[in-house]
């Protein structure tokens, strides 16, 4: 069962990003602030659910949730800012939409700026140790999959539907047959080394 609180006796708000190892798409981040010992055996970090049961908790978590909001950074945006703080400025803009203002913060991962002056923690792993941040990861990562299966409409060349922008090889050889779309970020290896791609996912 994963904790309900990192802080005690403040408002937290956990945070997540998904799609920060694309070469195509926005990335996005969401902050969700659960109730007080709030209990679900269920949530879990977005990687470790099925695409069904990850859809079945965000409905969940949107009902059940104290505050909840989802925050975008485009391509145009990331190849300007680098992708790490591009990360970072989705959750702030996530953190600027909750209905509730948290009083404390914790993040997935281990690279945060802070966010009005809130006390914050960053967490390895945390996605899969705090019932708010695994409930963001789940957000950002569905949200994010909705927005890609939507451009994979326009652009059906590139398999955004399968591999929601991630460096697979079938990615990388359309990119290398079609060239890039307005919505790849320039700023990344597009092409990479296609005998030294993997496959694994990172969100």
């Amino acid at each position: 069962m994963l904790k309900s609180h990192y802080y005690d006796c403040k408002t937290e708000a956990g945070c997540d990003e998904a799609g920060r190892g694309c070469l195509a798409g926005s990335v996005y981040a969401a902050a969700v602030i659960l109730p007080p010992d709030y209990t679900n055996e269920e949530l879990n970090d977005s990687k470790k659910l099925t695409e069904k049961k990850r859809y079945a908790l965000r409905d969940i978590i949107m009902r059940d949730a104290v505050a909840w909001a989802v925050g975008i950074v485009t391509p145009e945006e990331i190849d300007k800012i680098n992708i790490l703080n591009a990360s970072i400025l989705a959750m702030h803009r996530a953190l600027d939409q909750l209905s509730v203002r948290p009083e404390a913060v914790i993040v997935d991962g281990n690279r945060f700026k802070s966010y009005h002056g809130l006390p914050h923690t960053t967490i390895v792993k945390g996605d899969g140790k705090y019932l708010s941040i695994a409930a963001a990861s789940i957000l950002a990562k569905t949200f994010r999959d909705d927005y890609m299966n939507a451009l994979a409409q326009e652009y059906p060349r590139y398999g955004w539907s399968e591999n929601k922008g991630y460096p697979t090889r079938q990615h990388r050889e359309a990119i290398r047959e079609w060239g890039a779309t307005p919505y790849h970020r320039k700023s990344f290896n597009l092409l990479g080394d296609l005998r030294q791609l993997t496959f694994q996912f990172d969100e």
